[in-house]
């Protein structure tokens, strides 16, 4: 495999892998003709929010008008197939069909299906007197769409930046990764090959806008599909109202009125358009629409998996078989992915490896620091026990290390004598690592005053569980009850303290009793029904020592005593 090389970012002022905080991830993977391999990285600080906006400028739709049918077909063992294949086996038609008004209906029909005259929208009891020996099964839009998904998130080989576009496409955000590529003719080949291979018919569009690129890729021919920067307008000139995505009402009033393209739309005059289909809040509005396709107005949306920080990208001459070929290839990028966290000060928190599959099935694994770090060999034992349950299956072609958490980390102070301070957090990590973060806390104090309020239990790093300065307070049991236990209680005075009390049906006498202390509920806390509690430190005749309480004050209801903890 070839080593791996940072991509450089002239455009914005800056090279290697230190972009200020405002730029995008641009990284991309680069296939050379033969099998080689090659990589390509790019550091850079994520947008916060995982939503793409008009200020994208390149992006690829992939539509893929069977999917439905398409992806029971994906391949299961391994075996790469092509559409092709397909058809030289002597499938029947194969249709779906879901409950509709006049029975069952057709949803989705193969291209043997097709050729024979079924169409979706047609009664199934029709089709069957069409067509002999169809095959029927039942439409399944949930795991349609959640097929497409992990499709979506195989496509994060191209780039990190995916979103499922309706129910049959998906939404690359490809900005400054076709010259990885060798342009973006073979960018779109080279995606297209991939797809292809795992048996789906595809369509792509190329353009500055999602809905540019998603009409292009559904209405245009095929060599009209990439249009250049800045040439939007004049590319979708020809193509039909259709392809603006408006409602079936706004389309059939649009052609009622002789406008069929986007061409003639967009020759009027925008107040004319205006009176007859004002703008709304509807995304699919016709104005809101032409907004979107000619990048006048942001298409939001979600995208499958946050953007990485930083990122690093390798391919394979040949598929990967075997645990020690991911461990080889993970301390090669590990190893680059620390000098890019110590030129831009930075820290990983939270690393993902995304293993890619011939047959397009991808795997991910996550680790997790309790602190910043760029201590490649530590970082390198955590991912150990996740490859364990990383199965290559037939083959993995290709890898991604993210960085999807990272915070400032400056290099630490050695004492006096040379040494370090000592640290915890390697270890913490590790026993997190192979027992899990539910499995691994420690107890912090927190702002509250009744006693088995104080304290919780926080999860390493957790958010908010810095050290609060221990309160000067009287002693302490060793044991404290989850839940205080009622007690029958004699004392001489209301409020002085007791002089016996029975507790599991045991009688003990105190001979020794300081108190009270007084702990009331917070005033800010909606609790309440929760009473002012007077607490005693007692000793009886054997020497045993107990934490009493008693709520119920003089003028609140009558008393009632609890035993709430123990001392040595």
């Amino acid at each position: 495999m070839d080593s791996l090389q940072p991509v450089q970012r002239p455009r914005d002022g800056w090279s290697g892998l230190s972009p200020p905080l405002t730029t995008r991830s641009t990284s991309a993977l680069q296939e050379r003709p033969g099998g080689a391999s090659d990589s390509s990285a790019a550091g850079a600080v994520a947008q916060p929010d995982a939503m793409w906006s008009g200020a994208m400028k390149r992006v690829l739709s992939v539509w893929l008008p069977r999917w439905a049918i398409d992806r029971r077909r994906l391949p299961t063992s391994g075996t790469q197939s092509t559409p092709q294949s397909f058809e030289r086996v002597n499938f029947p038609p194969l249709v779906l069909a879901a409950p509709g008004r006049r029975g069952m209906v057709l949803t989705a029909v193969d291209e043997r299906a097709e050729h024979t005259g079924l169409m979706p929208g047609m009664r199934l009891v029709d089709a069957r007197a069409l067509v002999a020996g169809i095959t029927v099964e039942k439409a399944d839009p949930v795991t349609d769409q959640q097929a497409l998904v992990q499709l979506g998130l195989w496509c994060g080989r191209f780039t990190p930046r995916v979103a499922c576009d309706g129910a049959d496409g998906l939404l690359l955000d490809v900005t400054g990764c076709s010259h990885l590529f060798g342009g973006e003719q073979a960018m779109m080949q080279t995606v297209s090959k991939r797809l292809t291979r795992l048996g789906l018919e595809t369509r792509l569009g190329l353009a500055d806008t999602p809905g540019a690129a998603r009409a292009l890729a559904r209405f245009a021919p095929e060599h009209q599909r990439i249009v250049k920067p800045g040439k939007v307008r004049a590319a979708l000139k020809t193509l039909p109202v259709e392809a603006l995505g408006v409602t079936r009402s706004d389309t059939l009033t649009l052609r009622h009125l002789g406008l069929s393209t986007i061409g003639a739309i967009t020759r009027l005059p925008r107040a004319a358009l205006e009176r007859r289909f004002p703008p709304c809040s509807a995304e699919n509005g016709l104005l809101q629409r032409l907004d979107q396709v000619l990048g006048n107005r942001n298409e939001h949306l979600s995208l499958l998996a946050p953007p990485p920080v930083y990122r690093w990208r390798l391919d394979f001459a040949e598929p990967v078989m075997h645990r020690e070929g991911l461990e080889t290839a993970l301390a090669n990028m590990m190893a680059r992915l620390t000098v890019a966290l110590k030129r831009g000060q930075h820290g990983a928190r939270r690393l993902a490896l995304w293993c890619f599959g011939i047959d397009g099935s991808m795997a991910e694994r996550t680790v997790a620091a309790s602190r910043p770090t760029r201590d490649t060999d530590h970082l390198q034992r955590l991912f150990a026990g996740e490859l364990e349950t990383v199965d290559p299956g037939f083959g993995i072609d290709a890898i991604a290390l993210h960085a999807t958490l990272v915070e400032p980390l400056e290099a630490r102070q050695p004492l006096l004598d040379g040494s370090q301070q000592d640290n915890l957090d390697p270890l913490i990590d590790r026993l997190v690592a192979r027992l899990g973060a539910g499995a691994v806390l420690r107890p912090v104090f927190t702002e509250r005053r009744f006693p088995e309020q104080a304290e919780r239990f926080a999860g390493p790093g957790e958010a908010g569980t810095s050290p609060l300065p221990y309160p000067d307070l009287p002693p302490r049991p060793f044991r404290l009850f989850e839940r205080p236990e009622p007690l029958q209680v004699i004392a001489l005075v209301p409020d002085g303290p007791p002089r016996l009390f029975i507790w599991r049906r045991v009688r003990r006498r105190i001979t020794r009793a300081a108190g009270p202390e007084r702990i009331a509920p917070e005033w800010w806390t909606p609790d309440t029904d929760q009473a002012t509690r007077d607490y005693w430190r007692v000793e009886d005749t054997d020497g045993h020592r107990y934490w009493l309480y008693r709520t119920g004050l003089r003028g609140n209801g009558a008393p009632r005593w609890f035993l709430h903890g123990l001392y040595g």
